[in-house]
């Protein structure tokens, strides 16, 4: 086998050079920033917080949009940068946001349960919104986990709410397209959070991390390549913080979550209860919107689709967004196609 010596040495000094110019790059950056569009504190209750995002100009939809994101992850990864906003499009769209902060945790809200945040946070943030909006009904939104909790909250309080739109959200467990799914039937579940209480964000990310090991190292090989690009390597940056930022989850909950939804598969079997009372996704009667991603690797499409022929509004519609995961909330077809459709669907149930 013949080496061409000079090409090699060639791309030996641009690699170099990029590097150097990577080194100066980093360098000149003095903080990664993310939640860039402004926010107001409106609402706190212990460690949840309730933020408001403001408008220069009055929305075009004068009923309030609750998010809630899921409690895995912190729900900067709405708002990553002015370009890369999913919030701030849904804001210039004409929507009214808010979105609720789960904040972070620690040993001493091991004993909060999935009552304490469905029951308790999430309702007494969405008659919040009601009070001071002056309306019997606010518009629901939640995504993947957070999903989840604000489809328990549309059965138990179909009263309050105009809409539920949900994005890449599980509600079917059945399903073993995802690993995660199968890992989840055979953890003793009890002995970990007996054991440590609260759950630390990073074991929970460990096991995300398992599910494409390969990503954990691909995304450098690209990064090589943006060294030199100073936009480039902060949307990586931007990213890699929001990734790293992994709030514990309290033990009590993570139970509950696990044995009752990933193990048990309750809430579609009709089993599913809270706070004593039956979860009926029949009662979930307004208008319901279901976004899902068709190449989602974390929560597999059938998990999300079944829940179309279980809950009982017959004004429902399927969205699928052509992408991952990830890409729901920060790809260039989420600024430009999902926000502006599901701000169009949100107006006209108002």
């Amino acid at each position: 086998m013949k080496f061409n010596t000079t090409k090699i040495a060639e791309e030996l000094v641009a690699t170099s050079e990029k590097i150097a110019k990577g080194y100066k790059v980093l360098q000149d950056i003095k903080e990664v920033e993310v939640g860039m569009t402004p926010k107001e504190l409106v609402w706190s209750c212990d460690k949840i917080k309730l933020y408001h995002y403001t408008r220069n100009t009055p929305a075009k939809c004068k009923v309030p949009v609750l998010v809630s994101f899921a409690m895995l992850n912190r729900h900067d990864v709405l708002d990553l940068q002015s370009d890369r906003s999913l919030m701030k499009k849904l804001v210039e769209e004409g929507l009214d946001v808010y979105i609720m902060d789960w904040g972070y945790h620690d040993r001493s809200d091991r004993y909060l349960t999935m009552e304490d945040y469905i029951d308790g946070y999430m309702n007494d943030a969405v008659d919040f919104l009601r009070k001071r909006h002056r309306t019997p009904k606010i518009h629901k939104m939640g995504i993947c986990m957070g999903g989840t909790f604000s489809m328990i909250y549309a059965s138990l309080y179909p009263e309050k709410l105009k809409s539920l739109t949900t994005y890449v959200a599980p509600y079917d467990f059945s399903t073993t397209k995802c690993m995660l799914y199968k890992w989840t039937k055979y953890i003793d579940v009890d002995a970990i959070v007996d054991t440590v209480g609260t759950i630390p964000g990073e074991m929970i990310d460990g096991a995300f991390g398992m599910l494409k090991p390969s990503m954990n190292v691909s995304k450098y090989f690209g990064l090589i390549n943006s060294l030199d690009d100073s936009d480039k390597m902060m949307n990586f940056l931007r990213m890699e913080k929001w990734k790293s930022d992994l709030p514990a989850i309290p033990g009590e909950m993570y139970r509950k979550y696990i044995k009752d939804l990933f193990r048990d598969n309750k809430l579609v079997l009709g089993t599913f209860e809270l706070g004593g009372r039956k979860v009926d996704l029949k009662k979930v009667t307004m208008p319901f919107l279901n976004v899902y991603a068709t190449e989602d690797n974390i929560i597999p499409n059938e998990s999300t689709l079944n829940i179309m022929s279980l809950v009982g509004t017959k004004d429902k519609r399927e969205y699928p967004f052509p992408g991952g995961h990830i890409g729901v909330f920060v790809g260039g077809k989420s600024q430009k196609e999902l926000a502006p459709s599901v701000a169009k669907w949100v107006c006209d149930k108002s």
